[in-house]
Order: structure tokens, then sequence, then C-alpha cells
């Protein structure tokens, strides 16, 4: 076992029935979910890789690659799909070189599509990280980023 892992998995008891505070506790620790650590958790708590794995991947909060540092979540509900969310999406895509559920090549940023962020009056709406940015046209793409990140 992985000794940060292994410190990590050490508040638990081991238990089937911890493994998503297991698997979010890895997460929050690391970034993202590897395969070192998946088989950690199994090791753990004695249940097949398998069922670890199926457990993370029905969740969309579980990730199993390395996130940027910050992340940049497009709303494309209802009310921002209708008021251009996508044309956002497109603009920050383009902006960045990734599509959405990617990450930039220097870990900047991740980029995901997410179906509500209950800014409506605010729409078409975009978070990175805690910070809301609303009523967005495409051509403010960069700017948010810039706000974000001032060496962008």
């Amino acid at each position: 076992m992985q000794e940060q892992t292994e410190k990590i998995l050490s508040s638990f008891a081991g238990n089937a029935n911890e493994v998503i505070p297991m698997l979010q506790a890895v997460q929050n620790k690391m970034g993202f979910l590897s395969e070192e650590a998946i088989r950690d958790i199994a090791d753990y708590t004695g249940l097949p890789e398998s069922k670890v794995y199926g457990t993370a991947t029905f969740y969309s909060q579980f990730y199993f690659s390395r996130r940027g540092d910050r992340s940049v979540k497009v709303c494309l509900g209802t009310a921002c799909h209708v008021r251009g969310g996508m044309q956002v999406m497109d603009a920050l895509e383009r902006e960045m070189g990734i599509k959405a559920g990617d990450t930039t090549p220097d870990y900047k940023f991740s980029l995901e599509r997410v179906n509500c962020v209950g800014s409506c009056a605010l729409a078409p709406v975009v978070m990175v990280d805690d910070d809301v940015f609303g009523r967005l046209e495409p051509k403010q793409a960069k700017e948010v980023l810039e706000k974000s990140d001032p060496e962008v």
C-alpha cells in the first residue's frame, strides 16, 4: 500500500460501507483516484477492485486522472443553455485548447460541463472554483480565465 494512501485510510475502520468516504478522502488529498489507490482501498476493505472501481465510476465527482489547479465549470442547464451557455463553452474550449472533461497540459485548468449551478438569473454562468461569472458572452471567455489566473 502506498504510504500516503495508507495514512489516509488509517482513519477508517475498513468497513465496506466506508468506500465512498474513503474514495472522497483519497481524492481530496491526492487530487484524483489512481489505480493504486483503488487497489489500496480494495485491499483495505476486503472488497474486489472491480467493486471499488464500479462505485467510483458511478459518481461523477470522482476523477481518474490529475485535474487542473482551477476547476472551470460551464453551466448548461436550461436557462444557461437558452441564453448561450453552449457558445460560452465553445469559446472556452477554443481559448483553453481543450474539450470539456479535459485538463490543460500545464494543469492550470480543468474544464467541465455541469447541469446547474443554481444561478439561473445570471445565465449563462461559468464557475471557476467558487467564483461565479454571470451573464457571459463568448467574447468574455479569455477575460474569465485571466481573472482566475493572471498568467493566462
